[in-house]
């Protein structure tokens, strides 16, 4: 998958994990040309840009995705 990184992706979040702080991001329509497929992407809570480090399932979000770990793109910049 190509993602440009300066371009916001919106999305919703799917699950999180309040305890381990991180979750995951269904994105909305075909971002990065994924042939329709939606993408899900990891986050951690510190990649919410208001500090809060809270996210709640089937709340709205736009994000950058970035090469994250173990060759995966993951969520960051997440704002409401």
């Amino acid at each position: 998958m190509t993602v440009p990184l300066r371009t916001r992706i919106e999305g919703v979040v799917v699950e999180y994990d309040d305890h381990a702080g991180f979750g995951e991001i269904h994105a909305a329509g075909d971002p990065a040309g994924s042939g329709g497929r939606a993408e899900r992407f990891w986050f951690h809570c510190t990649q919410i840009a208001d500090g809060s480090r809270q996210a709640m399932p089937g709340q709205r979000v736009s994000f950058r995705a970035v090469p994250g770990h173990h060759g995966r793109w993951e969520a960051a910049d997440i704002t409401s």
